[in-house]
């Protein structure tokens, strides 16, 4: 095993890929110099404000605009019966029904903060209080407001798994629980609220708009308009913020560009901090049972599971309480189901390890209270039903440093000295309790582009459509280019978030550094060879008569490997060859990929390799240890200390995947105490839908976190061995946390978030 530990801050870096690199683009951010997408310094702008449905369920029979468009500066008012002749778009996997219009602004009202209007006026000011004059008249029908209004849902067939005779094995275990587990919604509540700038210049789209993905979001716009996908620009450079909500396009963003096509000005369009509860999904409430039989000595014999989650009334999302359940530990009878609920709601979206995160919280409470009801310790029962090879493919696992990572975190976290027993641990009047939990996600992977630029002067410049909304794309990819280079880091100018520029995937699922890197490090060898072979042949070279292979670049200069040798700079060459610049484009597409398929790739995720494409089974792993201290008279939770060990692979920045991880577990720290969102089950209204009362993690909240990596390069996952870091940080924290508070209370609370008059 190999114990990366962090190193202290203020540590030298040399740059290359795998140092402690700061990030590149963290001083323009701190100075403000960092222009996000609704600053951008667009001329003749005019601004766009959303009217919001007042009812769950029913249908707009009229809307009264003359009070607003009677306001000084209102320019247009925006209602369901106006008709702009857009068409739907394909979905995430290009599946399209075709000739069906588009109404970003339906009369069909399905749930409470939809937006059914919008004014478009010369200020915000002036949109803003002619949106409050909108008078819209509804026809209401009865709604569904939360998910236990909805019945027991409907199993989604492509969601089961099963094998071997779960039933008959539990029915026949020494040793069984059930248990049922519930998860709230939750939201992503960035930093950054959504919005766009939408501009035409004749039948060409220009967007300024926070985006995970530039090209998919592009091709969005441009199937909506029925223009050419190269008519639509997406710039996005810097993202306050996404954790999965920013990865397509939304009705705002078509609200916004039909607005400026009809008025043939730019228009602005920022969703206010209460609207974005409504404008786009959070993760889904989930509820899920769990029955677990096992032998006297604690080993798996069955997993049942059955699990829901709500889904809005016009469109179905899985949220997938059964995604992580099959892989977690060695069982020879598994059975899993997934249902569908259908709630008046917006409809749910991918937030951080959609589908993991829930599902961990399930099993890693159900295996913790497993641990109890056979009188075995919480790590020991999971080290005994570790899994050697994935149940559910059959495969090997590619790498699974699982168990690594338990006796690793175990070790600093001195799990030894735990009491085994619940409330034996204290300090005065307070309970101390200590817990586990383990989290997964797997490795997904897509094709990418890369284009290397070589400067007159000897620098370099990157460009992807790729972007960076804080996990540190632009200094892994600097990294990335200057190792494969041979020049310095501060060399290295990455440009990102433009969707004219080379394809990427999606920034999500986990998938996009190793995507990335993979063909930043293939241009950049590409360039390095050419740069070579030019220093080679050109006319009066000092290395005319050197060996093919015997040049190397070092420092941004090229030599041979004898000490004597004769050396210049890139910069001497590109001058003695009186080049301005030197180009060079690679993708990792498979050989013979067409032009239209190459489009498909970058804006769809039909292209996307899952963990079990290949010969193996390929994931992330991470493995929490998690200290609590509950006030034994009040029932206040604080987190006071936590260990967290990972399997991610290679990490290409450990600092920046560190701060990844910590990202992560503090969300998780969220989702397990503070996060809920609270419906009026008369309306479906969301009643805290503010950064006051939707609680998340500040720094009183936060302990001190530490990171262990005992992973190492797995190059099934990726070419250059790392495997994904953004979203498995938060994989496990909740149920860690639950485990926690029973250790030090005796109290098992199964529905989040864990609040004092659940423990009282």
């Amino acid at each position: 095993m190999t114990l990366i530990e962090p190193r202290k801050h203020g540590d030298a870096s040399d740059g290359s890929l795998g140092s402690r690199l700061s990030r590149l683009d963290g001083r323009r951010k701190i100075t403000g110099s960092a222009t996000y997408a609704l600053e951008q310094p667009v001329e003749n702008l005019v601004h766009a404000v959303l009217v919001q449905s007042t009812i769950a369920s029913g249908r707009v029979v009229s809307v009264d605009k003359a009070a607003a468009e009677a306001l000084p500066g209102v320019l247009m008012v925006l209602t369901p019966d106006k008709v702009f002749n857009m068409m739907v778009a394909s979905d995430w996997f290009g599946n399209r029904v075709e000739n069906v219009p588009y109404l970003p602004l339906p009369a069909e009202v399905n749930y409470y903060g939809q937006a059914v209007a919008a004014v478009i006026a010369e200020t915000f000011e002036q949109a803003r209080d002619a949106a409050r004059l909108v008078k819209v008249h509804y026809e209401e029908t009865p709604a569904v407001t939360v998910i236990d209004q909805g019945g027991s849902g409907t199993v989604t067939a492509p969601m089961t798994v099963e094998w071997g005779d779960a039933q008959a094995a539990f029915d026949t275990a020494d040793i069984t629980i059930e248990a049922e587990y519930r998860t709230p919604r939750e939201y992503h509540v960035p930093i950054e609220p959504h919005g766009l700038i939408a501009s035409w210049q004749d039948d060409q789209l220009t967007i300024w708009e926070p985006s995970q993905w530039t090209h998919g979001m592009a091709r969005t716009y441009a199937e909506w308009f029925e223009i050419p996908f190269e008519n639509v620009r997406i710039i996005s450079p810097f993202i306050g913020g996404g954790f999965g909500s920013k990865g397509g396009a939304y009705f705002y963003g078509a609200v916004a560009a039909l607005a400026a096509r009809e008025l043939a000005r730019p228009v602005k369009l920022a969703v206010t901090r209460s609207q974005g509860f409504t404008a786009y999904g959070g993760r889904a409430s989930t509820r899920q049972t769990l029955k677990l039989g096992a032998s006297a000595d604690g080993v798996l014999q069955a997993v049942i599971h059955r699990g829901a989650n709500e889904t809005s009334t016009y469109a179905d999302f899985h949220e997938g309480t059964g995604a992580a359940t099959p892989i977690m530990y060695a069982v020879n009878n598994f059975s899993s189901q997934q249902g569908l609920i259908k709630v008046n709601t917006v409809t749910p979206g991918a937030l951080r390890a959609p589908g993991k995160n829930p599902s961990a919280y399930g099993i890693e409470c159900a295996i913790d209270e497993l641990s109890y009801a056979v009188g075995i310790d919480p790590l020991e029962i999971r080290l005994r039903n570790y899994a050697d090879h994935d149940y559910q493919s059959g495969k090997p696992w590619s790498t699974r440093k699982l168990r690594e990572a338990l006796l690793a975190g175990a070790e600093r976290f001195g799990w030894s000295n735990r009491s085994a027993a619940p409330r034996s641990m204290r300090d005065g009047r307070t309970l101390i309790g200590w817990g586990i939990g383990c989290g997964t996600f797997p490795n997904l992977t897509n094709s990418s582009d890369a284009m290397i630029r070589i400067l007159s002067d000897g620098s370099v410049e990157v460009e992807s459509a790729g972007i960076d909304m804080g996990q540190g794309t632009y200094t892994i990819v600097a990294q990335t280019a200057a190792d494969a280079l041979g020049v310095s880091v501060d060399r290295v100018d990455v440009k990102l978030g433009d969707s004219v520029s080379a394809g990427a995937p999606v920034a999500g699922g986990s998938m996009l550094a190793g995507s990335i890197t993979g063909a930043v490090h293939k241009a950049a060898q590409a360039a390095r060879e050419e740069l070579i072979g030019l220093a080679l042949n050109a006319p009066n070279s000092p290395f005319s008569t050197s060996g093919a292979n015997t040049l190397v670049i070092e420092n941004g200069r090229i030599k041979t490997s004898r000490e004597d040798s004769p050396s210049m700079s890139i910069g001497e060459l590109m001058a003695m060859l009186g080049r301005e610049k030197l180009e060079v484009k690679r993708d990792t597409l498979p050989e013979g990929t067409t032009r239209e398929e190459q489009q498909k790739a970058f804006t769809h995720m039909s292209k996307v390799r899952g963990p079990t494409a290949g010969e193996f089974s390929i994931h992330s792993w991470g493995a929490h240890f998690i200290e609590v201290r509950v006030d034994e008279d009040f029932g206040t939770v604080r987190v006071s200390r936590i260990v967290s060990a990972f399997d991610c692979g290679r990490l290409y920045n450990p600092k920046l995947a560190e701060s990844q991880l910590r990202g992560g577990i503090i969300m998780g720290i969220g989702q397990a105490l503070l996060e809920e969102g609270l419906v009026d089950a008369r309306n479906g209204r969301v009643v805290n839908n503010n950064l006051g009362d939707y609680l998340v993690p500040t720094n009183a909240d936060v302990p001190p976190i530490e990171i262990l990596s005992v992973g190492e390069p797995d190059f099934e996952a990726s070419v250059l061995g790392g495997k994904g870091v953004g979203e498995v940080g938060i994989v496990g924290v909740a149920p860690a946390i639950a485990n926690a508070v029973f250790h030090a209370t005796g109290k098992r609370v199964r529905d989040l978030p864990i609040t004092l008059e659940k423990l009282i």
